[in-house]
Parts: C-alpha cells; sequence; structure tokens
C-alpha cells in the first residue's frame, strides 16, 4: 500500500461486501446516533433480520447501559471473523473510495474514504498535531470503545475528517474522471442514497496526495490563515472523535507491548479508515447539538443555575413563556454582551439569560454550568440531541429539561482551532442525525 509521510495518508485496501449482498440492509447508520431512541434500532434490526450487515459489526450506543455488554462485544468479534471467514466480505484493489450522498437535506455531499496515520494525532490539550481534535476527548468514553475495538479484526468508519480546500482540489476534481462503481443504493429509514467508486489508479491518487501536500505546506499555511509561528492543521475531526481516538489509544497500546519497535510501525492498526470531506462542500451543513438532562427537577436547575452564573461574575435571569413563538419573539430582541438559551420543561418553554459571560461561545457557556450540575446531581444524566423537534419532544417530559442551541459557522471552524485549540465538546455536529456516515466499507486492522 502506497504511504505519504509527509501528510499522513496511505491508500487503504478497503473490504466491500461480495456481488449479491443487499447494500441497503448492510449499510446502517453510525453508531452514536439516536442514543435516546432505542425505537429507531428495533426499526434497524426488524429491516436488517438475518441478512449479512454492519449492525451485527457496531454497538449502537443506546445499549451501552444494558446488560451482557461483553456477550455483546464478544458477537461482534464472533461476526467479524465470520464475514472474513465465509467471503463476505472481499478485500478491494488498493485506493480510495470517492462517496458521493444524498440526504434529505442535501442533493449532494462529496467525501473520499482514506486511512490516517494515527501518529500524526494527538487528541491531548494543546496539541499540534497534522490532524487535530475540535472538541475536547472526554477520556471516560474511550473504554467502551475501546473494549470493542481492541479485539477487532476489522475497523469501520463512520468518522468523518474535515479538510479546509476552498479551491476545491483534493477531492471535487475526482469527480470529473470516470471512475469504476464500487456501489449504488438508498439506505434505511430516511437515510438517503449513497454512491460509491473506486479510485485506484496512481495518477489520482498522486493527484490526491499533491494536493494534500500543498494545503500543508507550512508558509501557504501562514498566508491563508494569518498567523506566525502556527503549527499546521491539515486534518480536523469532524464527527467520530472519540472513535479516532479510541484507535489511537489502541496503537499507542500496541507499540508499547511490541517486541520489535521497528516492526510495529507497518501494522495496520497504525492506521484508520476516515472518510475526508472538504469543509466548502455545499452539501455539508453545521447544526447545532442541543442538551437534554433526565431526572431533573426544572426549578432546581433554574436555582443552581442563578448561583452557578453568580458566583463567575455574570447577571443571570429567567422568563418562562407561553410558547415557543412568544420565546421566538423574545429572541429576536438585541441583547448586547449576553448568551441566551431557549429551554424546555414540562412547565413549558423558557429562556435562561447571562450577561456578561465568562466564555466565548454560547455551548460553553452552558456546558460548565451543566458539568456542575450533573456533579451535584448523580441521579441525572446528559444527552446530546440532533434536531430541535427530539428537544421538544424529549425536554417536555416530566422530569426532563431541554436546551436549545446555536450552531457555529463551518467557515470559522480552522481558524477557530488554530487560535483557540479544541472547542467545548459536542459543540457543532455535521447534519442532522440522519445525514450522518452510514457504515459501508471495512478495513482489516489484525495480522
Amino acid at each position: 500500500m502506497t504511504t505519504f509521510d509527509k501528510i499522513g495518508l496511505r491508500v487503504p485496501t478497503v473490504l466491500l461486501p461480495k456481488p449479491g449482498i443487499d447494500l441497503s440492509k448492510w449499510a446502517v447508520i453510525a453508531c452514536d446516533q439516536y442514543t435516546s431512541d432505542p425505537g429507531y434500532w428495533e426499526r434497524v434490526r426488524d429491516q436488517v433480520g438475518l441478512d449479512p450487515s454492519t449492525l451485527n459489526l457496531i454497538f449502537p450506543e443506546v445499549y451501552l447501559e444494558a446488560e451482557g455488554t461483553e456477550a455483546r462485544i464478544a458477537a461482534i468479534n464472533g461476526a467479524m471473523d465470520g464475514y472474513l471467514a465465509d467471503g463476505t466480505l472481499q478485500a478491494q484493489p488498493p485506493g480510495f473510495i470517492l462517496v458521493d450522498r444524498k440526504t434529505a437535506e442535501a442533493p449532494s455531499r462529496k467525501g473520499l474514504i482514506v486511512a490516517l496515520d494515527l501518529e500524526s494525532y494527538d487528541y491531548t490539550e494543546g496539541s499540534t498535531s497534522l490532524t487535530r481534535a475540535t472538541e475536547g476527548t472526554i477520556l471516560d468514553r474511550l473504554p467502551p470503545r475501546i473494549r470493542v475495538r481492541e479485539k477487532a479484526p476489522i475497523e469501520l468508519p463512520h468518522i468523518m475528517v474535515l479538510i479546509d480546500d476552498p479551491g476545491r482540489t483534493v477531492i471535487e476534481p475526482l469527480f470529473e474522471k470516470q471512475n469504476e462503481l464500487a456501489y449504488d443504493v438508498p439506505l434505511m429509514l430516511g437515510g438517503g442514497h449513497i454512491k460509491g467508486y473506486r479510485v485506484n489508479d496512481q495518477a489520482s491518487i498522486n493527484q490526491v496526495a499533491a494536493a494534500l501536500e500543498t494545503l500543508a505546506d507550512p508558509q501557504a499555511f501562514a498566508r491563508k490563515y494569518d498567523v506566525t509561528d502556527k503549527a499546521v492543521v491539515l486534518y480536523a475531526m469532524g464527527d467520530g472523535n472519540h472513535s479516532f481516538a479510541t484507535a489511537k489509544a489502541i496503537w499507542e497500546k500496541l507499540k508499547k507491548e511490541a517486541a520489535d519497535r521497528a516492526a510495529i510501525m507497518d501494522h495496520p492498526a497504525r492506521w484508520a479508515l476516515v472518510e475526508l470531506v472538504n469543509v466548502h462542500d455545499p452539501g455539508l451543513e453545521f447544526e447545532a447539538i442541543h442538551r437534554v438532562l433526565f431526572d431533573v427537577d426544572a426549578a432546581d436547575l433554574v436555582r443552581s443555575a442563578e448561583a452557578f452564573y453568580a458566583a463567575q461574575g455574570s447577571r443571570f435571569s429567567f422568563c418562562q413563556y407561553a410558547d415557543r413563538a412568544a420565546l421566538d419573539a423574545a429572541l429576536e430582541k438585541p441583547a448586547a454582551d449576553s448568551h441566551r438559551i431557549a429551554c424546555i420543561s414540562s412547565a413549558g418553554f423558557g429562556l435562561l439569560s447571562i450577561e456578561g459571560p465568562a466564555h466565548h461561545l454560547v455551548v460553553a457557556t452552558l456546558q460548565a454550568f451543566l458539568d456542575q450540575y450533573l456533579q451535584q446531581a448523580p441521579g441525572a444524566r446528559i444527552d446530546y440531541i440532533h434536531g430541535e423537534e427530539a428537544v421538544t419532544a424529549f425536554g417536555s417530559q416530566a422530569g426532563n429539561s431541554g436546551f436549545y442551541l446555536p450552531s457555529i459557522s463551518k467557515h470559522d471552524l480552522f481558524k477557530t482551532i488554530i487560535l483557540d485549540g479544541a472547542l467545548p465538546r459536542k459543540t457543532f455536529s455535521m447534519g442532522e442525525a440522519d445525514e450522518k456516515r452510514f457504515y459501508m466499507e471495512c478495513r482489516q486492522i489484525s495480522r
């Protein structure tokens, strides 16, 4: 396999289902979606039935707190071994996969399946690595993912990594060529449609590498972002930050335990399969990630928020509204030097106002309070929700509270990461839940 060390890239050998497999049942959505909606995953299981499917190769996170975790992981590893042994998964010629995804929200979102070098990634705070985390990595979220991956013979990516390519030099030119179709399939449960094309000719591979090298040129990077003495960021995590961090943790463990350090450096687990997406792709939109708290008292929540922000030196107020229209009207009124956060509970809609906030981003202002509150309310739990309708549905239930958050501009992401470092966790989402990556390609990570 061809490797481009300067840009942390390897040309992967992708595994795809053999001809005859029903790909509409094979492809299922990322495991970290619909984590408060077990009914969604029950519908997936009903649709898949007994057919070969990536559903058998993943651990939907809605079940992380359920009993039988170790048995489920063993079944996943067994299914992976089985699909390799019986030929369900077949190796393709080394190359990239060019992806064209249609969703309910966008007619086309383009991507490129590649393998990125975990040696070029560091998720710790203050990292200056070529591949950069865009949000804080929560170490407590890694152990269950590590247990799933550590004995897995293959990986399936729902990781989407962003490049900042306003000239559209890396991915888009590949669509001007006649590439061989690898798959063309409708996606289940409102997921849209996806096409994949094989990119395995050396000229195209070299074109991708050369364009990425240009983006990573230190002088061009400094001019582009008007910075000096800043390390180059070529890849920024979009979706799947914790999955990529899991792959990194396992790779570091393999290196530490290796008897032959030189030999281990070519181990397939050194790389992780991802989909590259240009942040300037018209089909890519950043959506807000909202918060819902479960098993809380809304009145106590407001009292605690008032005390928290007062301790920060901010002025806090809370107003209740009869309906969403009244809330929206209040939000339209300008408020200088203030973060306003719409919320909902069984009592109705409300608005938190924090004047003189300690943080620049609204999400950081809210998350700082929620982190402290959850430490003091051991029975409460939080979920991160895509889509305002879901926030309304969950947040309006007795014992719950939901918070609606704004999104950030995708065009500001790279410069924000360069200047300020990682954003607060769950700051943005690349589209709505049904736009997330569906599992299709696999890659062997064991020898």
